[in-house]
């Protein structure tokens, strides 16, 4: 902590030695457009807020880009490592501040939003497939203390917007081509008439892959629909859905990554592989009580189905115990959220003051069936066999939640809030055969998520501010499922996981940009990590405690001229702060010691960019991604070596009145660099990583007509 505040002093002190003289106003260059981004209390300048928060433009995720990952468009922000697997049955690998860098499938540990549903479901396993890049207006990303705001596994906060449509109606088609059999097409159709407004989004993104076995399609339907009622009241309706295909290539060993990156022959002997659908919708009613109060009502619900063919060999299925090769999860999701706001006033100072009521649930069926038929000396592998596991789960939580924000000095700005999280597991065992018992079993945690900030505006370029929270992650279903040893039933004897965290930072404008800095420090307790990762089963024990200590740094700069600038550097020092065994029982061989880096995580994380970016003509850039190496397991013995690789990328935007055509092209990882693109945490048999593809290109082609 003294390094922390050490650091804290020098960094404030240089945010004031930066702040630029008062301009002339006649010569000064014109600023950064002003944007907002959304808090419980309603839109406010990331400039404004005594947090790490950063807005991606949906028009900047499309510039020059395939619209397939949100891998694609985010690299710029500070604090976020996010990951193409190239392996589209796992989603991608995101974490915050490394919050979620263990989850080897899917994203956990981060809160994730979609128009304000949640894409994270009421035990903390989330997913990002049903992101539609080419409809959506912004992506905003929170870090910090503030983020447990949200609930359960909130160690950061995505959010995801659709766009509104706007004017005359518009409709508009696109499609890139890329390396490896890629495609993408989509078509949309917007506008708004009177009070009515809409946007509806389809596209199809299909791939043969970098690796053998990694063919993927996708299909994706997004729509929008905004009422204004007579009363000023205003109701939006937002429909998504979305159907993957994808075949998972697995991960590679060290000796199998050296002499064959692109194999996957374990993969193709199983035919590994994975279905989602997923449907859902949403309703939000926004109602003006008075010039004061405000109440915003927030419903959903969706169905999401998943298969899974995994690769675990036949003859570990003999056991009676065990739960065999093939997931199938049916699972059904709602929830709804009741929000006042309103403007009072404290000592004669303005107090903003929101309070609400989140309830979410999911219902699961679970089962599984062996991957093979036929006799174990000649099976016939990749197929769906017997049953094996049959449980039905349930998981619901109920947030209340309350924040003020009292502006009690001119350039002085106090903020708290606290959440009250619950969440309650049941299980009810349907597979009572032999041995197998009845597992049935029922857990609840709970905790108490207190958050405050101080913030100063110290001159009108420079704001400082301090903030401190407390937040807190259930384990998943998923790191429920299995007990270790193989015992059958859900592990109930997880514990949650709690986590103290501390934020000093700085935001000052230079000229025509804008510098953003962060110092922050989380110490974990109960950390939830890997027991063992074998065969497709992973179990989770709680280990000791943990600690992160981390920088972030971003400047974002534009000209007149349309020339802009883009740096984000991250640092973030990871360690397990007590030893543990990694499986357990202990022995010489699986002991994690104190102050081993905890896996996932990139110590270091560099991002820039330079391009020329007019709202017509012609346009060009470069960019430089620069990760650390990441160690793959909790005794660190695997490691994937840092790397860095570039981009170019140009572009041609065109209008003739009530047309528009834009096409671009662009090269990624330029000089064919060959690296480890992500890893498979703590994976049992060694098979952590997945290679990034060599150098590979990109060109597409977008047209629109306003009539």
């Amino acid at each position: 902590m003294k390094k922390l505040a050490t650091a804290a002093g020098a960094f404030c002190s240089a945010a004031l030695w930066a702040q630029p003289a008062a301009p002339d106003t006649e010569a000064a260059a014109p600023r950064l457009p002003e944007i907002t981004v959304s808090t419980p209390g309603g839109a406010i300048r990331p400039f404004d807020l005594a947090g790490s928060v950063d807005r991606v433009e949906g028009e900047d995720m499309r510039r020059d880009a395939l619209q397939v990952n949100l891998s694609e468009s985010l690299g710029s922000v500070p604090g976020l490592q996010i990951q193409n697997r190239q392996n589209y049955a796992q989603d991608l690998q995101l974490s915050i501040r490394g919050f979620g860098a263990r989850s080897t499938f899917g994203v956990r540990g981060v809160r994730l939003y979609v128009d304000g549903i949640p894409a994270t479901l009421p035990d903390g396993q989330g997913q990002t497939s049903n992101i539609d890049i080419g409809s959506v207006e912004r992506v905003e990303i929170l870090r910090g203390p503030f983020s447990a705001l949200y609930g359960n596994s909130s160690g950061g906060v995505l959010q995801a917007f659709t766009a509104s449509g706007e004017g005359r109606p518009r409709i508009g088609y696109s499609a890139a081509g890329a390396s490896f059999g890629t495609w993408r097409q989509g078509v949309q159709a917007s506008g708004a008439e009177g009070n009515l407004d809409y946007l509806l989004s389809a596209s199809r993104f299909q791939t043969d892959g970098d690796r053998a076995h990694s063919a993927a399609r996708r299909d994706i339907v997004n729509g929008k629909l905004g009422v204004a009622l007579d009363n000023g009241d205003k109701l939006t309706l937002v429909l998504n859905s979305v159907r993957l295909d994808a075949q998972d290539p697995l991960g590679l060993s060290a000796s199998q990554y050296a002499l064959s990156p692109r194999s996957a022959a374990l993969a193709m002997q199983y035919d590994t592989r994975k279905t989602v659908e997923q449907t859902q919708a949403g309703l939000l009613y926004e109602r003006q009580l008075n010039a004061q109060h405000a109440l915003r009502l927030m419903v959903y619900g969706g169905e999401r189905q998943t298969t899974q063919f995994q690769s675990i060999p036949p003859a570990a299925q003999q056991s009676p115990l065990q739960a065999g090769g093939v997931i199938d999860l049916a699972r059904s999701y709602g929830g709804v959220d009741l929000r006042w706001t309103a403007a009072l006033a404290l000592a004669d100072r303005p107090l903003d003051v929101v309070a609400g009521l989140g309830y979410d649930t999911l219902r699961e069926q679970r089962r599984g069936w062996e991957n093979y038929t036929g006799s174990l000396v000649a099976p016939v592998l990749g197929v769906q066999g017997r049953l094996r596991r049959d449980e039905r789960n349930t998981v619901s939580s109920l947030d209340p939640y309350a924040q003020a924000t009292w502006h009690f000095a001119d350039a002085w700005t106090l903020e708290a809030g606290v959440r009250r999280s619950s969440v309650r597991f049941e299980s009810e065992d349907r597979y009572v055969v032999g041995i197998n018992r009845d597992d049935s079993g029922r857990a609840r945690y709970s905790q108490t998520l207190p958050v405050a900030s101080l913030r100063w505006q110290a001159t009108p370029a420079v704001a400082l501010y301090a903030s401190a929270g407390r937040g807190f992650e259930t384990p998943t279903l998923n790191e429920l499922s299995y007990r270790a040893g193989g015992a059958t039933g859900l592990n109930f004897d997880l514990r949650p996981s709690v986590n103290d965290s501390l934020e000093l930072g700085a935001k000052a404008r230079l000229g025509n940009g804008l510098l953003t800095a962060a110092l922050f420090q989380t110490r974990t307790r109960d950390e939830i990590v890997t027991n063992a990762n074998v065969g497709g089963r992973a179990t989770f024990q709680n280990a000791g405690r943990t600690r992160r200590d981390g920088v972030e740094l971003a400047w974002l700069h534009e000209t007149p001229d349309h020339w802009r600038t883009q740096l984000a550097y991250t640092w973030i020092e990871a360690r397990y702060r007590d030893a543990f065994c990694s499986p357990s029982p202990c022995a010489a061989a699986n002991t994690v010691a104190a102050g081993n880096r905890v896996p996932g995580i990139a110590p270091h994380a560099l991002f820039a960019a330079f391009g020329w970016v007019p709202p017509e003509g012609w346009r060009a850039g470069a960019e430089l991604r620069v990760l650390g190496g990441i160690a793959a397991n909790d005794r660190n013995t695997a490691r994937a070596p840092g790397y860095a690789v570039a981009a170019l990328h140009a572009g041609y935007l065109q209008r003739w009145a009530r047309w528009e055509l834009n096409a671009f092209a662009r090269v990624d990882n330029l000089f064919d660099r060959r690296y480890a693109g992500s890893v498979i945490v703590n994976e049992g048999n060694e098979r952590y990583f997945e290679p990034a593809p060599g150098r590979n290109w990109t060109v597409g082609l977008s047209g629109a007509y306003r009539f």
